[in-house]
C-alpha cells in the first residue's frame, strides 16, 4: 500500500465476473448447501466488494481501484474443463483488461465496474456499506491484522 501511495498515479485492477451472487454471512464458506458455482459468484463478488471498499479508503491519494469481468467464456483452462463453449476471445478480456490499466480517459475513475470495456452496475450488495464492512471484518479476522498505516489487512 505505501508503494502505490508513493506512485501516483498508480491504479489497482481486480479481475471478477459477472457471474456475482450475494454473500450469505449467515454460511460463508457454504457449509450447509455447498455449491461451486455460488461459491465462484460470492467470490467474484466479494472482490467486487473490496475493490469499492479500498476506493473509498485511498479517495485522493493517487490510487484508483476498478474491477471487470474481461469478457464471457473466454477460452481459459477453466472454461475448457468445465466444458463450456468458448464465446468471447481470450484477446478480447486482455484488451478490457489493458484498457483498465492504462487508458487515459480512465485516469480519475475509480471504485467502478466494469463488463468488458463499458461501465456497469455489479450485483445490488456491493453497493451496501453494511455488507462491505462485514466482508472486511470477516477478512481481518481470517487473514490476521491490519497492517500500520492502511485499513488492510496482511493478505
Amino acid at each position: 500500500m505505501p508503494l502505490l501511495e508513493r506512485s501516483p498515479p498508480a491504479r489497482v485492477v481486480s479481475v471478477s465476473s459477472a457471474g456475482q451472487a450475494a454473500i450469505d454471512f449467515d454460511d460463508v464458506m457454504l457449509e450447509r448447501h455447498y455449491s461451486g458455482v455460488q461459491a465462484y459468484c460470492q467470490s467474484k463478488l466479494a472482490q467486487v466488494m473490496f475493490t469499492i471498499d479500498l476506493a473509498d479508503e485511498l479517495r485522493g491519494r493517487g490510487v484508483t481501484p476498478t474491477c471487470l469481468h474481461p469478457a464471457t467464456y473466454m477460452p481459459t483452462k477453466m472454461v475448457r474443463d468445465a466444458g463450456v463453449s468458448p464465446t468471447s476471445a481470450l484477446e478480447d478480456g486482455v484488451a478490457a483488461t489493458l484498457r483498465l490499466v492504462v487508458a487515459p480517459e480512465l485516469d480519475d475513475v475509480s471504485g467502478s465496474y466494469f463488463d468488458g470495456i463499458r461501465a456497469a452496475q455489479p450485483h445490488p450488495q456491493a453497493s451496501d456499506p453494511v455488507a462491505r464492512a462485514r466482508l472486511r471484518e470477516l477478512s481481518e479476522r481470517l487473514c490476521g491484522e491490519r497492517p500500520p498505516g492502511t485499513g488492510f489487512s496482511r493478505a
